[in-house]
C-alpha cells in the first residue's frame, strides 16, 4: 500500500472511533453536565491516561519502533520477535509495579492531582474511588499500544485502529439505560460509566492480541533480564519517557490549576474532545504510518525516500488540519450545541466549552506538525532533542496557564495549550532544517501558503453562514434542524475549499487521487 492509502486507512478507522466517541460523550453530556461529578470522572480518566502515554506511548512509538523496524530489515522475523518478548517483560513487570503502588497510595496520590477538590469531601471521595476503578485501564491500553506498534511495523494497521471503537461502544452500551429508563445520580452514573470504561479496556486488549496471535507474531511473556540490545532499547526509551514525563507534567499541572474552578475540568474535556477528532485522523493516523516507513527507509539507506516521505506527510498534515482549525473556530458554538446540549448540558456549558474549543483549534495544526516533524528525530534513534523541545514548550505552558488562568479561567489553559504546541513545533522543523533533514523548496512553500489562504476564505465564509443561520441554532429549535444545518455548512465548506485547493494548484484533485490508488 502507498503512503497515502496507509494515511486513510488508519484515518479512517480513527474517524469510526472518534464518530463512536461523540455519540458516547453526547450521552455523557447528558448523564453527567459539567458539574462535580462529571469533574470528578474526567479526573479520574485523565490519571490513568497520564501514565498510559508515559509508558506505552513514550517508549513504544519512539523508541521500540525504530529497533524492532531495524531488526526486521536486518535480521528477519524471528529475530525482531525475541527483541519484542524480551522488552514487553520489561514493560510489565513495571505495569504491575506502577498498579499496585497507585491503587494503595490513591488519595494520597489524588491529594497531588486535584488539590481543588480537597474542600469538597464528597467530590474528592468520589474521584479516588473512581480512579482506583479505572487505573487498571493503564494496564491494558499500555499493552494493547505495545502489541499494535509490532503491528503497525508490519504493516498491519487495522486492528490497533479499529480498537478504540470498542472501548465507545462498551460506554455507549452502558450509557444507554441511564439516559432512557433507569435514572441514577450523577455519582452512580459516573460509577457505572468507570466500569464500562474498565471492561472496554479489556475488550480492546483482546481485539489486538487476537490480531497480533493470528500474524503469528505473539511475544513470550518471560522474565525480564538486561542485555546489549535491551540497554540499548532503555538508552533510547528514558529520554522518550522522559518527553512523555514532560507533556505529562504539562496535563498534570493543568489539571491541578483548573481544579481550581468549578466544572473547569470537565468544559475542557469537552472541548479537547472535539478537537481530537481531526488530530486523531490527521495527526496520529500520520504519525502511526510515518514512524515506521521513515525507519525502514533509514535503516536501508534510502535517505531520499525518507525525505521524499516525511514532505508527502507534512503536505498532508497541512492539508487537512488547516482547513479543520478554520472550520472548528467559524462553527465551534454550533458543533457543541448540536453533539452536547441536552439533559445536564447548559446554554452556558455550550458556550463555555466553544470558547475553549476555539482557543484550542488554533494550536490543531502544530499538534499535527509535531506528529510529522518528530518521527524525523525518532526514525534517527534521537530521542534526547524532542525531549529537551517538549520541555521547553512545557515551561512555556505552564507560565502562560498560570499567567492567563485568572483572568480567562480554561480559556486560557487552551489558550497556553495552542500556543505552546507552537512552539514545540517550530523547535523540531527549526533544527531538523540546521541538521539537512528538512527543506522545502520556494514551490513547497507557495503550496503551504495557498492552503492557508485558502482555509482562511473557506473558515470566513463558514462563519458568516452561520452568524446569518444563527435562528436556526438556538437552543430551542429542533435537533433535527440544527444538525441538519451543520451538515449543510461542513459539506459546504469541504466542496469551497477542495475547489479552491484544486483551482489555486495547492493540490490537484487528480495527483491527491492517483496517491491514494497507487498500492506501493
Amino acid at each position: 500500500m502507498s503512503l497515502y492509502r496507509n494515511f486513510l486507512s488508519v484515518g479512517g478507522l480513527t474517524l469510526v472511533s472518534r464518530i463512536a466517541g461523540f455519540v458516547r460523550d453526547a450521552l455523557m453530556a447528558a448523564v453527567l453536565g459539567t458539574g462535580p461529578a462529571a469533574d470528578a470522572f474526567f479526573a479520574a480518566f485523565r490519571f490513568p491516561n497520564l501514565f498510559r502515554r508515559l509508558f506505552a506511548e513514550g517508549a513504544f512509538n519512539t523508541a521500540f519502533v525504530p529497533m524492532f523496524s531495524g531488526a526486521l530489515e536486518r535480521s528477519g522475523p524471528d529475530a525482531a520477535l525475541d527483541l519484542a518478548s524480551r522488552i514487553i517483560a520489561w514493560l510489565l513487570a513495571a505495569l504491575v509495579v506502577v498498579t499496585i503502588l497507585a491503587e494503595i497510595f490513591m488519595p494520597q496520590l489524588m491529594l497531588a492531582f486535584v488539590p481543588g477538590f480537597v474542600d469538597d469531601k464528597e467530590k474528592f471521595e468520589l474521584t479516588v474511588l473512581l480512579t482506583r476503578i479505572m487505573f487498571p485501564y493503564l494496564a491494558c491500553m499500555s499493552l494493547m499500544a505495545a502489541y499494535g506498534a509490532i503491528l503497525n511495523s508490519l504493516g498491519r494497521f487495522f486492528a490497533a485502529a479499529f480498537a478504540p471503537v470498542i472501548l465507545n461502544l462498551v460506554n455507549i452500551a452502558a450509557m444507554i439505560p441511564l439516559v432512557t429508563f433507569w435514572v441514577q445520580d450523577p455519582a452512580g452514573s459516573a460509577i457505572w460509566v468507570s466500569v464500562a470504561t474498565m471492561t472496554g479496556g479489556l475488550a480492546q486488549l483482546w481485539l489486538v492480541w487476537s490480531a497480533i496471535r493470528r500474524a503469528d507474531f505473539v511475544p513470550e511473556f518471560r522474565l525480564p533480564r538486561l542485555d546489549p540490545e535491551v540497554r540499548r532499547f532503555w538508552m533510547l526509551a528514558i529520554p522518550a519517557i522522559l518527553t512523555g514525563g514532560i507533556t505529562q507534567i504539562n496535563i498534570f499541572v493543568g489539571t491541578i490549576i483548573a481544579s481550581g474552578a468549578d466544572n473547569a475540568i470537565a468544559i475542557l474535556n469537552y472541548a479537547d474532545r472535539l478537537y481530537q477528532l481531526p488530530l486523531g485522523i490527521i495527526g496520529i493516523a500520520i504519525g502511526t504510518v510515518l514512524l515506521p516507513e521513515l525507519s525502514r527507509h533509514l535503516k536501508g539507506g534510502r535517505d531520499s525516500e525518507a525525505r521524499a516521505t516525511q514532505d508527502q506527510s507534512l503536505l498532508a498534515a497541512m492539508l487537512l488540519s488547516m482547513p479543520a482549525a478554520m472550520a472548528l473556530i467559524a462553527l465551534a458554538e454550533p458543533i457543541v450545541r448540536v453533539l452536547f446540549e441536552r439533559g445536564a448540558f447548559d446554554a452556558l456549558a455550550t458556550t463555555q466549552t466553544a470558547q475553549a474549543l476555539i482557543a484550542f483549534a488554533t494550536g490543531l495544526p502544530a499538534y499535527v506538525l509535531i506528529r510529522v516533524l518528530q518521527p524525523g528525530y525518532f526514525a534517527r534513534e534521537d530521542t534526547v532533542t524532542p525531549t529537551i523541545f517538549a520541555g521547553i514548550s512545557v515551561v512555556a505552558n505552564i507560565g502562560l496557564s498560570l499567567l492567563l488562568f485568572p483572568s480567562l479561567v480554561h480559556v486560557g489553559i487552551a489558550i497556553a495549550t495552542s500556543a505552546s504546541a507552537w512552539l514545540n513545533a517550530a523547535l523540531l522543523a527549526l533544527f531538523l532544517a540546521r541538521r539537512g533533514h528538512f527543506r522545502l523548496s520556494a514551490a513547497e512553500w507557495g503550496k503551504h501558503g495557498l492552503i492557508i489562504l485558502v482555509s482562511a476564505v473557506m473558515g470566513g465564509a463558514l462563519y458568516l453562514l452561520a452568524q446569518r443561520g444563527a435562528p436556526y441554532f438556538a437552543a430551542d429549535a429542533p435537533l433535527w434542524q440544527q444538525a441538519g444545518l451543520l451538515a449543510v455548512l461542513v459539506g459546504f465548506g469541504m466542496v469551497v475549499y477542495f475547489t479552491l485547493v484544486h483551482v489555486s494548484g495547492a493540490q490537484p484533485l487528480g495527483l491527491l487521487l492517483r496517491r491514494l490508488r497507487r498500492r506501493g
